[in-house]
């Protein structure tokens, strides 16, 4: 059995790791993949990577270090997590169960696709999905915001504060009732385009424009220096969403300290309560799940 095991490998599951080993426990990390999302990065035709904020110096060292420490990872997805003997079980999905006193949660969450011609192609060429972590990058540029949520009009608003012109495609009219919808609708370089349906994204090395039909059946293409898809992000909870408490979209709830409803059980990153978007947020949340899981530990070894 194992101290701890923690699940996920993104800047929130990598970091817990490491120091989970610095606190000389015995500790697995279970993943597919070692980085998460921060694999993945945002060209655009005028950035060069020195421009962006990213944090990945910090997880890419925690990376090469697990790497290293094959005896510390497991290369595989996790199916389900259980009460087990006065410990915990993960089941992966080759059958292996595997134990430990204590568990991490840190499988972060998955965006929101549109499945339109184009998406696939040009995803982190021109079209992401977070305005908040590429948002200052687009001074006196144009953006387009996809989205009928709180989500879509925050980021909206944060790209209208420094792009030269923001189109927010949104259908739900109530949103735009909101305060911040509200605003938008009187910003002058704000333009709603209500009702439309999503044809395709277009380009050519690079996301250049969004084709959108209205309700006339007329087709319109509008041009844009980057795209932003910001339905809505929906946490990887499913592994655990019946062992701890989830709020009403399945993000684990969690404290200040990153502890669940269930002792034992710790969360960190995007798949809880306390989710940014954020690499550095991330990792801090990871740090400070690792020391709760070790202080709990301490008390049960």
């Amino acid at each position: 059995m194992y101290d701890l095991i923690i699940i996920g490998g993104g800047p929130a599951g990598l970091t817990a790791a490491i120091y989970a080993i610095r606190k000389r426990l015995n500790v697995l990390l279970l993943t597919k993949d070692l980085g998460g999302k921060t694999n993945f990065r945002l060209a655009l035709p005028w950035v060069q990577d020195y421009q962006v904020v990213r944090g990945l110096e910090i997880v890419n060292k925690f990376r090469t270090e697990l790497e290293y420490l094959d005896f510390a990872r497991h290369m595989e997805p996790v199916e389900k997590v259980s009460k087990n003997n006065g410990g915990f079980v993960a089941t992966t999905t080759s059958g292996a169960e595997l134990e430990a006193r204590a568990l991490i949660i840190a499988t972060g969450a998955r965006q929101v696709r549109m499945g339109v011609p184009g998406e696939k192609e040009y995803t982190m060429k021109g079209l992401c999905y977070s305005a908040l972590s590429y948002a200052p990058l687009f001074i006196d540029k144009t953006a387009i915001v996809i989205g009928d949520e709180d989500l879509a009009l925050r980021s909206a608003a944060e790209l209208a504060t420094i792009a030269r012109k923001v189109y927010l495609v949104c259908n739900n009219d109530a949103t735009l009732e909101s305060a911040l919808g509200r605003k938008l609708r009187d910003a002058q370089n704000v333009s709603i385009l209500g009702h439309m349906e999503i044809v395709d994204v277009q380009g050519d090395e690079y996301a250049r424009a969004l084709r959108l039909k209205d309700n006339k059946g007329k087709t319109t293409e509008y041009e844009a220096d980057g795209i932003f898809v910001e339905k809505a992000l929906t946490p990887n909870s499913d592994i655990a969403k019946y062992l701890v408490n989830v709020d009403s979209r399945n993000r684990i709830i969690i404290d200040s300290m990153n502890r669940t409803n269930v002792p034992g059980v710790f969360a960190a990153g995007d798949v809880t309560t306390d989710f940014a978007e954020q690499v550095l947020i991330a990792v801090g949340e990871g740090a400070k799940a690792a020391l709760s899981a070790y202080e709990y530990l301490l008390q049960t070894l």
